[in-house]
């Protein structure tokens, strides 16, 4: 597959997509996140792919363990289609509407933009914060964390509290999703402008399972995660600090502008491999 790609590109993105006809049957190069992305988990809930707790993903994707890697690849291939957070898209890539909405920030607000998820900071339930991170939490919550939030690109919580520079020490660990990452390290960099006596926020990002699993056994005051907890996740709990739409992207060549959950959970699956079944299904 990756020879037949590198030998239509040379002869140029418009030529390929105008033969998409002619396309063989696995033409569609399907871009997934590694397993234990919460980007992953909510996207396959959402569009049908997990089914009964089984991630139904297509062995034939190709996986990225960053957000960073699934941009690339669809700017790179005219047949690939990949998803990516709300937050982080650019115009390196086309965003597809889903069911006829667009990805805005201002859809995902009113409900009307389907593939959507919560940003979650992970504690330990029954856990008491300390003083440090529970101020940092605060500041997150408050209106100028969420204005922060905002200015991020994520739909922010509707809050009054205002926060006041509590002139706390310490340090903070944080680790987990690399979608809620970005938006935290913005966070905590100016909470610690407003705190200079803190001493450092450590944030890993390593995925969202690695985040819940760090805040369950304590190794991080908070984990992070862009998906909801899981049933057998009960011994940790979830803050919902922002919302955000999952960008279902393609290359900017392809000519496919909106897609359907139904056809995403085909695709993803295996079911649907061609850009050219895709196009019959959509204009019928």
């Amino acid at each position: 597959m990756k020879k037949f790609t590198k030998m239509f590109m040379a002869l140029g993105t418009s030529v390929l997509l105008a033969a998409c006809s002619d396309l063989p049957s696995d033409a569609i190069n399907m871009v997934t996140r590694e397993e234990g992305s919460g980007t992953r988990d909510a996207f396959t809930e959402i569009t049908g792919v997990t089914q009964n707790d089984d991630d139904m993903t297509t062995p034939a994707a190709i996986h990225y363990n960053s957000t960073d890697g699934v941009l690339s690849y669809v700017a790179d291939d005219p047949f690939s289609i990949g998803y990516v957070s709300l937050g982080s898209l650019n115009d390196s890539v086309k965003a597809l509407k889903v069911e006829g909405v667009e990805a805005t920030e201002a859809n995902v607000a009113a409900g009307n933009y389907k593939v959507q998820r919560p940003f979650n900071v992970i504690t330990k339930k029954d856990k008491e914060l300390s003083d440090v991170a529970q101020d940092f939490l605060d500041f997150i919550l408050s209106k100028q964390g969420q204005q922060i939030v905002s200015e991020s690109g994520y739909v922010p919580l509707d809050v009054d509290d205002e926060y006041q520079p509590s002139g706390m020490t310490g340090t903070v660990k944080i680790s987990g999703s690399t979608s809620v990452g970005p938006v935290v390290e913005s966070l905590a960099e100016e909470y610690q402008k407003l705190n200079p006596d803190i001493k450092g926020i450590e944030i890993n990002q390593n995925g969202s399972g690695a985040g819940i699993q760090a805040a369950s056994n304590g190794s991080s005051d908070f984990g992070m995660a862009s998906r909801e907890l899981k049933d057998n996740e009960k011994d940790v709990e979830a803050t919902v600090i922002a919302r955000d739409g999952i960008a279902v992207i393609v290359n900017k060549e392809n000519p496919v502008d909106d897609i359907t959950l139904n056809v995403l959970k085909d695709i993803y699956t295996g079911k649907t491999n061609s850009w050219e079944t895709v196009k019959q299904i959509l204009n019928n």
